[in-house]
């Protein structure tokens, strides 16, 4: 899907209460992409989000750190958070020296399965993604969709190169 110029909002879209930061800056970037309930889309995924920010001109660190939580946090939706035929949706914004990286899927965000950080083992092969968005994001959060599903949001600090002064390639982390 081709990058869209009006961030999803409660006008025009399915997300019932995203928490956009409060900014005087407004959305310089957006696009999102849909992807189906299959094990490939975790890796398609993150190839859009690194073609995607590096069209936006940022690069090294915080894409990575930004691919990795991409990674994390679809496999959770493939995993955990999509009903049978439906897919996810990968949703990137720009806020000035801020991205929001969001993951839709399909399974509400009840009690019983709101994403929550979770203490692996050292044995255990899950349950660390939340801990890995936690520890690089500078917040992340969930939010309930309508009429069903919920949206995995976080925010990073970047700022893309044509407007970073010296060597500077990303924004402290707060």
């Amino acid at each position: 899907m081709e990058p869209f110029t009006a961030l999803p909002g409660p006008a025009n879209s399915l997300v019932a209460s995203h928490r956009i930061p409060q900014t005087e800056t407004a959305v310089a970037h957006a696009a999102r992409r849909y992807f189906d309930a299959k094990r490939p889309s975790v890796r398609l995924a993150r190839q859009f989000v690194t073609i995607t920010l590096t069209s936006w001109g940022i690069t090294g660190e915080p894409i990575e750190d930004i691919c990795l939580c991409a990674s994390e946090l679809t496999s959770n939706a493939l995993t955990h958070g999509t009903r049978r035929g439906h897919g996810f949706l990968v949703s990137l914004s720009t806020f000035g020296d801020l991205v929001r990286l969001e993951v839709h899927d399909s399974r509400d965000a009840t009690a019983e399965r709101l994403p929550q950080v979770r203490q692996a083992t050292g044995t255990q092969g899950s349950g660390r993604g939340l801990r890995i968005v936690e520890s690089l994001a500078q917040d992340w959060g969930v939010d309930r969709r309508e009429p069903f599903g919920k949206v995995v949001w976080s925010h990073f600090k970047a700022v893309p190169e044509d407007q970073q002064t010296g060597v500077v390639q990303h924004a402290p982390r707060t």
